[in-house]
């Protein structure tokens, strides 16, 4: 538990937008009308090239996301050497 206590709150952050952005990104394909349902916005008329569009966007932002906590991850002083 004194890893969890030494890393910034920048890494819990990230985890928790990556981890955001993962379940939009996965929800959106599934039930692609949702950012019509929420927001009122379809700029593409149910054609659904949109949605992909976000889809595509929200995963690689998760693994931007990610990858950035793994950095953070592997720069916080060990449990060992605290």
């Amino acid at each position: 538990m004194k890893i969890a206590k030494s890393l910034p709150r920048r890494f819990w952050a990230e985890v928790v937008l990556a981890s955001l952005t993962a379940v939009l990104g996965v929800i959106t394909p599934l039930w692609p009308d949702w950012i019509e349902a929420i927001s009122g916005w379809d700029p593409d008329q149910h054609d659904g090239s949109v949605e992909w569009m976000i889809a595509c966007g929200l995963l690689l932002a998760t693994i931007a996301l990610f990858s950035v906590a793994a950095f953070e991850w592997r720069r916080a002083p060990s449990a060992a050497t605290a």
